[in-house]
C-alpha cells in the first residue's frame, strides 16, 4: 500500500541490476539462484518500472557493486580472516570485470545517480548514496533488486534506521528462493518499511 508520496522527495532505487545477477553468464545467478522463473519476473518488472520513472520524470538511482579497482579485493582483506559476504566475494571472484556492468534497460543514463563507495550489504553502508539523497532532500525510497533477503533486506534495515521511509517493491525483487523471498515479506518489512508492488507504483508515477 502506497501512502502519500511526493514525487520530488522520492527516489527510485535499484540495487545490482547487474551482470553477476542479471547474464546467464553471470557468476551469481548459476550459482545461487534456484527459482529461476520467480528472478526473471522480478527482472521484467523492473524494467517496466525504470522505463516508467523515465518517462515520467522520476529519480533513478544505480547502487550496485563494483570493484574493478580493487582486483585483489584489499576491501575484505582478500577474503581472509573475515566471515559472510566479506569472505565469501572473494572466493567467488565476483564484482569485477563484466560482472559489473549494467545491460540495457538498467544501463545509467545521464542525470541518474550512480552510487559509489559502498562497502557492506547495504547500498548505504559508507556510499555516496546518504549524500545524495540528502542533498535532494528526498526521504522515500522505493528498494528494488537482489537479493530480497540479503542486501535489499540490509537496505531497508539500514534506511529505517537513518529515518527513510522504505517501500519495498515486492516483485521488482528476487532471492534464491521463494521461500526466502516470502519469509522477507511476511517477517521483516513491516518491522522497518512498507511493501509495494510494481503496478500500484507505476500507476503512481504515470497518475
Amino acid at each position: 500500500m502506497l501512502y502519500d508520496i511526493d514525487k520530488e522527495r522520492s527516489a527510485l532505487v535499484f540495487i545490482e541490476f547487474q551482470n553477476e545477477w542479471l547474464s546467464d553468464e553471470g557468476i551469481l545467478q548459476r550459482r545461487v539462484i534456484k527459482d529461476l522463473d520467480a528472478f526473471r519476473d522480478a527482472v521484467r518488472t523492473g524494467a517496466r518500472i525504470i522505463e516508467s520513472a523515465r518517462s515520467n520524470g522520476w529519480t533513478v538511482v544505480h547502487a550496485g557493486l563494483d570493484l574493478r579497482d580493487d582486483p585483489d579485493y584489499l576491501l575484505f582483506n582478500g577474503g581472509r580472516d573475515v566471515l559472510g559476504l566479506r569472505g565469501a566475494i572473494p572466493r567467488a571472484g565476483t564484482w569485477r570485470d563484466k560482472g559489473v556492468e549494467r545491460p540495457a534497460p538498467f544501463a545509467p543514463l545521464r542525470g541518474e545517480f550512480v552510487v559509489a563507495g559502498r562497502s557492506g550489504a547495504s547500498v548505504l553502508k559508507n556510499s555516496t548514496l546518504d549524500p545524495f539523497l540528502r542533498n535532494r532532500r528526498i526521504d522515500t525510497l522505493f528498494l528494488m533488486g537482489f537479493a530480497t533477503h540479503v542486501c535489499v533486506e540490509s537496505s531497508l534495515r539500514e534506511a529505517h534506521d537513518m529515518g527513510y521511509n522504505a517501500y519495498l517493491v515486492e516483485d521488482a525483487c528476487a532471492a534464491f528462493e521463494r521461500a526466502q523471498h516470502e519469509h522477507v515479506r511476511k517477517h521483516v518489512v513491516h518491522h522497518f518499511g512498507a511493501e509495494t508492488n510494481g503496478a500500484e507504483l507505476i500507476a503512481r508515477m504515470e497518475g
